[in-house]
């Protein structure tokens, strides 16, 4: 029983699984967490196909570096145990400790004489379910700030252009990027190309609508309920329930297309590119963490509260680690 015990403080395997291995070894420690690990390595190339669709997922920062780790496995159950939550607590001590750039790099750090690979096999033989590093996200900055969200399934982290943040205020910024999901911290982040098509598709939404409103306008005018002239299925239905004749229908649909096809060739310019230019700054406001409104109070946005703590301070990157649908 002393070995049994002392074997499972050493790989926190099962009772059954130490004693198994002590029994095939004539209780010789060293033999039997070779075996153990053995195990583990088997488990894991049977459950190579299968998908790791829960996890755990923590963050940490330490001055200039802030790291997030996710650590996937099959099973909520799983995702929630102790000795999960610690493995993934190790791992991200360990890429913070090392300022690791990548997840090969964090596959590979020595974690107590052992690769994190090497440890997550043998996790995957006290559970018997596939586990994989799942992501890893970094940010330096002159500061960083992490915050991980009750259930340990979602974190952020947000990076600061100066160094001495008030830890309030970080943390607020950071619960901004966990609850909005803002796709980047300043507007000169987002790539041109997804601006351009932004701006594309405000221009086609608006021609449309002005369209729209002419052929409607038209439609009233020449005394047709506007909302049975809307599309096709509407003028069948119109004609079904006798609300409109076959003739009225030819009518409204002769007024619809020559209506749209006058308005469409006179379109004033000026006007569109101005609606489409306020619709592509909603996009902004909406996507980019320093145009956001404040969750907490949406009198003002987030450069305006960084702001009030310090006139220079600004939020310059951000990453959102995210296990669930948002």
């Amino acid at each position: 029983m002393a070995d049994i015990k002392k074997l499972r403080e050493m790989t926190g395997a099962g009772m059954m699984d130490c004693k198994k291995a002590l029994e095939e070894t004539n209780s010789n420690i060293e033999e039997a967490i070779s075996i153990i690990r053995k195990k583990g390595q088997a488990v894991a190339a049977k459950r190579e196909d299968r998908e790791a669709a829960e996890g755990c997922a923590l963050g940490a920062a330490c001055g200039d570096f802030a790291a997030a780790v996710a650590l996937k496995c099959e099973t909520d159950f799983v995702a929630k145990n102790e000795g999960f939550v610690a493995l993934t607590k190790k791992i991200l001590d360990a890429a913070l400790a090392a300022k690791a750039k990548t997840a090969e790099e964090v596959n590979n750090l020595v974690i107590d004489g052992r690769t994190v690979k090497d440890l997550i096999v043998e996790e995957i033989g006290k559970t018997g379910e596939k586990m994989e590093l799942g992501a890893y996200e970094i940010i330096e900055a002159p500061a960083t700030v992490a915050y991980n969200h009750f259930g340990n399934k979602l974190v952020a982290l947000v990076g600061f252009n100066k160094a001495g943040v008030d830890e309030t205020v970080a943390k607020e910024v950071a619960m901004q990027v966990a609850a909005m999901n803002p796709i980047a911290a300043t507007r000169d982040q987002i790539p041109q190309a997804t601006i351009d098509n932004e701006l594309a598709v405000a221009i086609d939404k608006t021609k449309a609508e002005q369209v729209q409103k002419a052929v409607d306008n038209a439609i009233k005018k020449a005394g047709y309920n506007a909302y049975y002239c809307q599309t096709e299925e509407h003028l069948e239905e119109a004609i079904r329930k006798g609300y409109m004749t076959e003739e009225q229908v030819a009518d409204a649909r002769a007024i619809k297309e020559k209506v749209a096809a006058e308005k469409a060739a006179n379109l004033p310019e000026q006007m569109i590119q101005n609606i489409a230019q306020g619709r592509l700054n909603k996009f902004f406001k909406e996507n980019v963490l320093m145009e956001q409104e404040y969750a907490t109070d949406n009198s003002m946005d987030i450069a305006t509260f960084l702001k009030k703590a310090d006139p220079e301070l600004k939020a310059i990157s951000l990453k959102r680690l995210n296990l669930n649908a948002d």
